[in-house]
């Protein structure tokens, strides 16, 4: 639900379990917070939970999208006004793609407000050369301002985002997928995949992570095409202490395809 006051974002919070201990999800790019709907039922019940859309996603204004920082900086101060706003200290932060860039970018900000991280089918890398230029290419069809363009994202989307398994036995999923796409506003889409280009590279911060002691757990699914579990296991690797879990049988949103065993990897690292 959008909150009121001088910020345009749209959040939710089960206001359960111990206050002080919150858990935030942050949603993939080009999906929106109910992406995390079987997180928030599953966690509800024991622990506070919060999910919000983007700036220029589902329910959220791209107003609330301020123009400092380059990349996901961005994004990551949404995050940190939304913590104010709830008088949340510390949070544990669950990022996914998207969100595991912007969570990066929120510890390298904000290390004292990260209580542990959860980055799940994301890379600490920036783009490569082709991938910045695909995303360009994108914004390119996007700006014509039709149909087309975000029919096309649609298309060249969802298999990458899904699994093979997912795609070839769960059709409700692919609808899902695609109602959350086509929910997001063309403008939002436009500044995150600018965002993503141009995100600088937070490989830096993995050693950190680890000599700084966050709890850290890094989850992948094992058909992910976009961060498969070989980049992700390095990425654990660089973090010292760090868990890694891999969900057999999910693409890039294990948390969707592969729910159940999502959960209970994160149920028993936050345990």
């Amino acid at each position: 639900m959008p909150y009121g006051g001088a910020m345009k974002l749209g959040w939710r919070d089960s206001g359960g379990g111990d206050k002080n201990d919150p858990l935030v999800f942050l949603h993939a790019f080009p999906l929106n917070q109910s992406m995390w709907d079987p997180q928030f039922k599953h966690f509800a019940g024991s622990r506070r939970v919060i999910t919000f859309d983007w700036p220029g996603f589902g329910e959220s204004s791209l107003e609330e999208l301020g123009a400092d920082g380059i990349g996901l900086a961005p994004y990551a101060q949404s995050l940190l006004r939304l913590l104010d706003h709830l008088q949340i200290e510390r949070a544990s932060i669950c990022g996914l793609s998207m969100g595991g860039y912007a969570a990066l970018s929120f510890y390298r900000l904000y290390p004292e407000r990260t209580a542990s991280l959860i980055l799940c089918d994301t890379r600490a890398t920036a783009d490569s050369i082709e991938a910045r230029q695909g995303r360009y290419e994108i914004i390119e069809r996007l700006s014509h301002k039709d149909r087309a363009g975000l029919d096309g994202l649609v298309r060249s989307m969802i298999p990458r985002l899904l699994g093979d398994t997912t795609l070839s036995q769960a059709r409700p999923l692919l609808e899902c997928v695609e109602k959350m796409i086509r929910q997001n506003g063309v403008e939002g889409i436009i500044r995150a995949l600018r965002a993503l280009a141009e995100r600088p590279d937070s490989s830096d911060l993995l050693p950190l992570i680890g000599m700084q002691m966050v709890r850290t757990l890094i989850i992948v699914g094992n058909e992910d095409k976009l961060t498969p579990p070989s980049e992700m296991r390095l990425m654990s690797e660089a973090i010292s202490g760090s868990r890694f879990v891999i969900i057999d049988e999910a693409g890039h949103l294990p948390n969707l395809e592969q729910s159940d065993r999502f959960n209970q990897a994160l149920g028993h690292f936050l345990a």
